[in-house]
Protein backbone atom coordinates (compact mmCIF):
# COMPACT_ATOMS: atom_id res chain seq x y z
CA UNK A 1 0.00 0.00 0.00
CA UNK A 2 1.20 3.13 -0.89
CA UNK A 3 2.25 5.98 2.02
CA UNK A 4 -0.17 9.07 2.01
CA UNK A 5 1.25 12.27 2.91
CA UNK A 6 -1.28 14.49 4.87
CA UNK A 7 -0.66 18.52 3.93
CA UNK A 8 -1.26 20.93 6.28
CA UNK A 9 -4.65 22.92 6.12
CA UNK A 10 -7.96 23.89 7.77
CA UNK A 11 -8.84 20.40 9.53
CA UNK A 12 -4.84 20.43 10.77
CA UNK A 13 -4.44 21.33 13.95
CA UNK A 14 -0.81 23.17 13.01
CA UNK A 15 -3.33 25.98 11.15
CA UNK A 16 -3.35 27.40 7.62
CA UNK A 17 -0.91 27.23 4.93
CA UNK A 18 0.87 29.20 2.29
CA UNK A 19 2.40 27.44 -0.36
CA UNK A 20 5.20 29.31 -1.86
CA UNK A 21 6.84 29.59 -4.87
CA UNK A 22 8.81 26.81 -4.82
CA UNK A 23 6.12 24.53 -3.47
CA UNK A 24 6.69 23.99 -0.43
CA UNK A 25 4.31 24.47 2.53
CA UNK A 26 4.78 27.64 5.03
CA UNK A 27 2.45 28.07 7.69
CA UNK A 28 0.76 31.35 8.64
CA UNK A 29 1.34 33.31 11.58
CA UNK A 30 -2.06 33.77 13.79
CA UNK A 31 -1.96 36.58 15.99
CA UNK A 32 -1.85 35.67 19.73
CA UNK A 33 -2.27 37.12 22.74
CA UNK A 34 1.41 39.37 22.27
CA UNK A 35 0.11 40.96 19.02
CA UNK A 36 -3.26 42.70 21.03
CA UNK A 37 -1.84 44.01 23.86
CA UNK A 38 -0.02 47.51 23.93
CA UNK A 39 3.52 47.76 23.99
CA UNK A 40 5.60 48.21 27.31
CA UNK A 41 6.24 50.96 27.97
CA UNK A 42 10.19 52.69 27.25
CA UNK A 43 10.73 54.08 30.60
CA UNK A 44 10.59 52.37 33.91
CA UNK A 45 9.56 55.91 35.48
CA UNK A 46 6.17 56.92 36.13
CA UNK A 47 4.03 59.31 33.52
CA UNK A 48 3.50 61.84 36.57
CA UNK A 49 3.61 62.07 39.99
CA UNK A 50 6.72 62.89 43.03
CA UNK A 51 9.79 62.05 42.33
CA UNK A 52 13.22 61.69 44.18
CA UNK A 53 15.98 60.52 42.41
CA UNK A 54 19.89 61.15 42.60
CA UNK A 55 22.15 61.23 39.32
CA UNK A 56 24.93 62.90 37.62
CA UNK A 57 24.03 66.22 35.41
CA UNK A 58 24.80 65.27 31.75
CA UNK A 59 24.60 68.36 30.48
CA UNK A 60 22.94 71.97 30.59
CA UNK A 61 21.21 74.17 28.73
CA UNK A 62 21.48 77.95 28.98
CA UNK A 63 18.38 80.04 27.44
CA UNK A 64 19.60 82.95 25.09
CA UNK A 65 19.73 86.13 26.45
CA UNK A 66 16.52 87.54 23.80
CA UNK A 67 14.17 84.08 25.56
CA UNK A 68 12.97 84.39 28.85
CA UNK A 69 15.32 83.32 31.76
CA UNK A 70 15.54 79.23 31.88
CA UNK A 71 18.38 76.89 33.08
CA UNK A 72 18.07 73.39 31.94
CA UNK A 73 20.42 70.40 33.58
CA UNK A 74 19.62 66.93 31.71
CA UNK A 75 20.59 63.94 34.78
CA UNK A 76 21.14 60.51 34.41
CA UNK A 77 19.13 58.45 37.45
CA UNK A 78 18.91 54.84 37.59
CA UNK A 79 15.03 54.37 38.57
CA UNK A 80 14.30 50.78 39.45
CA UNK A 81 17.38 49.00 38.29
CA UNK A 82 17.31 51.37 34.89
CA UNK A 83 19.15 53.51 33.81
CA UNK A 84 16.76 56.86 32.78
CA UNK A 85 17.20 60.41 31.58
CA UNK A 86 15.37 63.24 33.35
CA UNK A 87 15.43 67.10 32.27
CA UNK A 88 15.39 69.25 35.27
CA UNK A 89 14.03 72.99 34.18
CA UNK A 90 14.79 75.73 36.61
CA UNK A 91 12.04 78.58 35.42
CA UNK A 92 13.29 82.27 35.76
CA UNK A 93 16.78 81.36 36.35
CA UNK A 94 19.77 81.96 34.06
CA UNK A 95 22.11 79.85 35.70
CA UNK A 96 22.16 77.74 38.86
CA UNK A 97 25.63 78.13 40.97
CA UNK A 98 27.15 74.77 41.21
CA UNK A 99 24.91 72.94 38.49
CA UNK A 100 27.00 71.83 36.24
CA UNK A 101 28.38 68.85 33.88
CA UNK A 102 29.63 65.95 35.77
CA UNK A 103 28.05 67.17 39.22
CA UNK A 104 26.31 64.32 41.19
CA UNK A 105 22.22 65.96 42.40
CA UNK A 106 19.92 65.00 44.48
CA UNK A 107 16.18 66.08 43.81
CA UNK A 108 12.69 66.19 44.49
CA UNK A 109 9.92 67.41 42.29
CA UNK A 110 6.67 67.20 40.39
CA UNK A 111 7.47 64.80 37.47
CA UNK A 112 5.58 64.91 34.12
CA UNK A 113 6.43 64.41 31.03
CA UNK A 114 6.57 67.29 27.84
CA UNK A 115 7.05 65.93 24.38
CA UNK A 116 7.67 62.45 25.38
CA UNK A 117 10.73 63.62 27.56
CA UNK A 118 10.23 63.07 31.56
CA UNK A 119 10.64 66.86 33.42
CA UNK A 120 10.83 67.98 36.55
CA UNK A 121 10.38 71.95 36.80
CA UNK A 122 12.14 73.77 39.59
CA UNK A 123 13.18 71.26 42.64
CA UNK A 124 14.24 70.85 45.51
CA UNK A 125 18.26 69.73 45.14
CA UNK A 126 21.80 69.11 46.80
CA UNK A 127 24.81 69.14 45.03
CA UNK A 128 27.12 66.44 45.81
CA UNK A 129 29.85 67.31 43.87
CA UNK A 130 32.02 65.43 40.58
CA UNK A 131 32.40 61.76 41.32
CA UNK A 132 36.29 62.13 41.27
CA UNK A 133 36.35 64.41 44.34
CA UNK A 134 34.79 61.77 46.58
Amino acid sequence: MPATTSLPGPADPSGPADRSAHGTFHHAQRPGPAAVSPAPSSSALPTRGRIKAHGVIERITIAPVTASPSFRALARIEWNGARESVLIVWMGQRRVPGVEAGVTLRFEGMLSRVAGTPTVYNPRYELFGRPEEY
